[in-house]
């Protein structure tokens, strides 16, 4: 069984704690940084896409062990993450572009 042997060791309840209360903590500084959007201006789309993909990266990595797993696994998720971005960044400067 060689693939027993590459096998990391999972992280027990105390990170998974620990994750939780980070995401909230991102979560927190969405919510906020939504509320206080006047002095942000231009900074304010790519902060919370900026926290969005830290909490994908987060959540992908740990809640689904995708750490754990293969590196192909990853790359399915990093290209997801890729083409989404990039979809949505093109949809907000289209539409940016309207608005002018």
């Amino acid at each position: 069984m060689p693939d027993m042997a590459r096998e990391r060791p999972h992280p027990g309840p105390a990170t998974y704690v620990w994750i939780a209360v980070v995401l909230a903590i991102i979560t927190a500084a969405e919510v906020a940084t939504f509320y206080v959007q006047g002095p942000l201006g231009p900074v304010l789309i790519p902060l919370l896409l900026g926290l969005s993909a830290a909490k994908f990266v987060m959540v992908v990595g740990f809640y689904m062990h995708l750490k754990f797993d293969s590196s192909l696994f990853t790359a399915f998720f990093v290209s997801g993450l890729t083409v989404a971005a990039t979809i949505i960044v093109a949809f907000i400067l289209l539409f940016l572009g309207q608005q002018v």
